[in-house]
């Protein structure tokens, strides 16, 4: 639809570029942001750029950081000997909102895809094998989506790690497959990082 208004239908557009994000909702928050006043328009504006230039990604798990090292790899806190490995750092923070993981994780940024062209060196498991041989790790978790392609990177994990005599594990089965983490109840990825199986 257009309004006649080439700068509303802009902003319009450039909402529908957000993931799940569809003309009703993108027009929704067009007319939203025309409702603020100017000082929260520049404030959000602003915001924005700053996400933009400042964060970028842990040097040692690969999550989103505003420096080197993200917040929980800095965190001493946290359990040695265990690191939970996830495709994007959005599952990170899934996870995290569990309550029920205190250990490290491990950013993959995808999965194992040879349709799409993404194979092994694709991804962040230099980083992995690096991490377990110096770190102590005992157990893996595997955290990736259950799908054909997150079983398939799991099994590669699996495979890569095995060498290295540790512990390697998948949550359990409690996830829908085909799923993706974001979109999973707390009290789900609970039971199955519990119920944890080794592959």
């Amino acid at each position: 639809m257009n309004y006649g208004l080439p700068l509303l239908q802009a902003l319009i557009d450039h909402f529908k570029k957000l993931p799940g994000v569809g003309e009703k909702t993108a027009r929704r928050l067009a007319f939203s942001i025309l409702d603020m006043d100017s000082g929260e328009v520049r404030e959000f504006a602003e915001t924005l750029l700053q996400v933009r230039k400042t964060i970028g990604f842990c040097t040692r798990c690969g999550n989103l950081a505003e420096g080197e090292v993200c917040g929980i790899c800095r965190d001493e806190r946290r359990l040695g000997g265990i690191l939970c490995v996830v495709e994007r750092p959005a599952d990170l923070y899934v996870l995290e909102g569990s309550g029920q993981y205190r250990g490290r994780y491990h950013v993959l940024h995808g999965v194992l895809s040879p349709l799409d062209g993404v194979g092994p060196g694709d991804l962040n498991l230099e980083g992995l094998e690096r991490r377990v041989q110096e770190e102590g790790i005992q157990e893996v978790i595997v955290a990736t989506n259950p799908s054909l392609e997150g079983d398939t990177t799991s099994l590669y994990i699996a495979k890569l790690l095995k060498k290295y005599g540790i512990k390697v594990t998948r949550p359990a089965r409690g996830l829908p497959l085909g799923s993706s983490l974001e979109y999973v109840d707390r009290g789900t990825i609970t039971k199955a990082l519990e119920g944890r199986e080794p592959i």
